[in-house]
């Protein structure tokens, strides 16, 4: 399967279908090692590197680059606006570009719906029973607005959002002047998100899988591992395989450079094969799962949209 395609987004730019996913530890040891390996990446051929001011990782990336000797206009990179950086969408913006210091950022995403009060040195802020302190002191509505506004700097391409449902697409709708040309999300064989799938084809809008593998719990599935063995290759390939094939943009991470190559090469699995893939698609989150009380990220699923499961109907 070719994985050097790119998809056309909503304003003409091009991107890399598969990229490599730029998120680590916020430890120095695995903050450290973060250039060598999106390095590795650059060199095994990736073309498309996704970070977020939230990763801690801009900067790395940013050397990765310039030090790959692939000119700067053959990279995609996509970065994020933190959930703590709502009330501030410019400032943090110019933090990226000047974190990256690549002249411009191809991609710039709304990370998230929710909004986290800016606290200085805590990015994370929690409520007294541990939850995730948000605010409503300012909407996402309000700072789309401004991320629209980026757009006349020059120094960014595209401009989209992340984590969003059917329900506050609809809700950004009432008031965006400009449709996002993509939006990241968590996608994997156990979580096909249909009904968000269909909605954004009709939108214009393309969609980026994030835990595109579904980690260690989708990977050994007996129908995952037993279709790998059929193709000879990993039960990650399977998955991977599984999103191209639908078109949907991925960005698996590994640190590894054999893994690396791995994401890259990966194989075409028959119409039938593919339909039984379908088969377990039972709405399940596993990167961002909520919790006991069906709150993630300090919303709840309600809220969120999360609570839209619909099956493979029409898709």
């Amino acid at each position: 399967m070719d994985t050097t395609r790119t998809i056309k987004l909503n304003n003409g730019v091009e991107m890399p279908i598969v990229g490599s996913g730029a998120w680590a530890p916020n430890t120095p040891e695995a903050q450290g090692r973060v250039k060598d390996w999106i390095g590795s990446a650059i060199k095994n051929g990736f073309r498309h590197i996704d970070t977020a001011y939230g990763y801690g990782t801009e900067k790395a990336v940013g050397e990765a680059v310039r030090a790959s000797g692939v000119p700067r206009e053959e990279i995609f990179v996509t970065t994020k606006l933190p959930w703590n950086h709502h009330d501030r969408v410019r400032w943090s913006f110019d933090q990226s570009v000047a974190n990256l210091n690549l002249g411009y950022i191809d991609l710039y995403l709304m990370h998230f719906p929710q909004v986290v009060p800016y606290i200085e040195g805590d990015p994370d802020p929690k409520n007294p029973d541990g939850t995730l302190q948000t605010t409503d002191d300012v909407s996402f509505s309000e700072s789309w607005a401004e991320i629209e506004k980026l757009l006349e700097t020059g120094k960014v391409r595209a401009i989209g959002v992340s984590n969003f449902s059917v329900k506050n697409l609809e809700k950004l709708f009432e008031t965006a002047k400009i449709t996002p040309a993509v939006n990241q999300v968590e996608m994997h064989p156990y979580l096909a998100q249909n009904g968000l799938r269909e909605y954004c084809r009709k939108k214009g809008i393309a969609i980026t899988a994030y835990t595109p593998s579904g980690y260690g719990i989708v990977r050994s599935d007996p129908l995952i591992v037993s279709l790998s063995k059929k193709y000879g290759v990993t039960p990650n390939q399977v998955t991977l395989a599984w999103h191209l094939s639908r078109d949907t943009i991925i960005v698996p991470k590994s640190e590894n450079s054999e893994r690396q190559k791995e994401n890259l090469t990966i194989p075409v699995i028959s119409p039938e094969d593919l339909e039984k893939i379908w088969s377990l698609d039972h709405g399940r989150r596993i990167c961002n799962a909520p919790d006991k009380n069906g709150i993630v990220c300090g919303w709840s699923l309600e809220r969120l949209g999360w609570d839209d499961y619909r099956p493979k109907t029409g898709a």
